[in-house]
């Protein structure tokens, strides 16, 4: 996926709006701070997601984090590759190591979300 193109969540997640559907993952920086992805916590199809509850868990050999939805609306598919393999995450963060796929209403936008230049702005004004 073409990063320009994907919004931004604050806590690192990135969204991408194609009709109803909603494709979620996290950010390369997000993967970098993690380090090894050794566990992934996904929800169930079904589940219902809404804007900054955490729907899920990610985990390296240096934390556990909280996965947040960017969006409200319901799952509608889990990437099984990546709870088999979390590796794929790292690899592929915004490819093949997308996490949710969210069915969302009617004239949902992301426009509450950040642009790619403005997440950019924000991990650089980070202390890392």
């Amino acid at each position: 996926m073409d990063q320009k193109t994907l919004r931004f969540a604050k806590t690192h997640e990135w969204a991408s709006l194609t009709g109803d559907t909603c494709t979620v993952g996290i950010s390369q920086f997000a993967v970098e701070q993690l380090t090894d992805v050794v566990y992934i916590e996904l929800p169930e199809i079904g589940d219902h997601t809404f804007v900054g509850d955490s729907f899920g868990e990610i985990e390296s050999v240096k934390a556990v984090s909280d996965l947040y939805a960017p969006v409200n609306g319901e799952v509608s598919e889990i990437n099984e590759v990546v709870l088999n393999d979390p590796s794929g995450v790292a690899k592929d963060p915004y490819g093949k190591g997308w996490l949710v796929k969210i069915k969302v209403e009617p004239g949902t936008t992301l426009d509450h979300l950040l642009t790619k230049a403005q997440y950019d702005q924000q991990i650089a004004s980070e202390d890392h």
